[in-house]
């Protein structure tokens, strides 16, 4: 008689230990998987294309909150801009990736957008939205300014 009650406790227990995480995947906006990079090939090395993304970067609007030339990483946040609604605000955030192509003619960049989305910035600071954006206008903006600076025909349609 005893062993039921525990039994139940148990399983209760055992079923809401796993809703924080199901929480934060619905807070942020993620699903259980994480989306793909968007991903284009630019001339040169990975050194000059990183330096020209942090020109393009701050030429978006954008300043660099991490990575570095030597990790092939870099990391960017936008200013913090009114939302649509009174008291809310948003921010787009940025990491990108720096590889040589196995040919070592190119750079293969990958570019990895959120949104995030403050509702309620007055009386629920912090409490943001975090949306991945896939194929946006910033994006292909990113990439056509990256391959102008780089000295390289835009693509079209990519």
């Amino acid at each position: 008689m005893k062993l039921l009650p525990f039994l139940c406790a148990l399983g209760a227990a055992v079923l809401a230990g796993g809703c924080s995480e199901i929480a934060d995947t619905v807070r942020s906006g993620r699903l259980l998987r994480e989306d793909p990079p968007l991903v284009r090939t630019v001339p040169g090395n990975p050194r000059a294309a990183y330096a020209a993304a942090q020109t393009v970067l701050a030429q978006m609007g954008f300043r660099a909150t991490g990575g570095g030339p030597a990790q092939g990483e870099l990391r960017a946040v936008s200013a913090v801009m009114a939302g649509e609604n009174p008291d809310s605000a948003h921010q787009f955030t940025l990491q990108a990736k720096f590889e040589a192509t196995l040919d070592g003619t190119g750079t293969e960049v990958s570019l990895r957008m959120t949104e995030v989305v403050e509702a309620d910035s007055v009386h629920r600071a912090g409490q943001g939205t975090e949306t991945p954006l896939r194929d946006t206008g910033l994006a292909r903006v990113f990439f056509d300014s990256l391959e102008t600076a780089l000295g390289a025909p835009q693509s079209k349609g990519k």
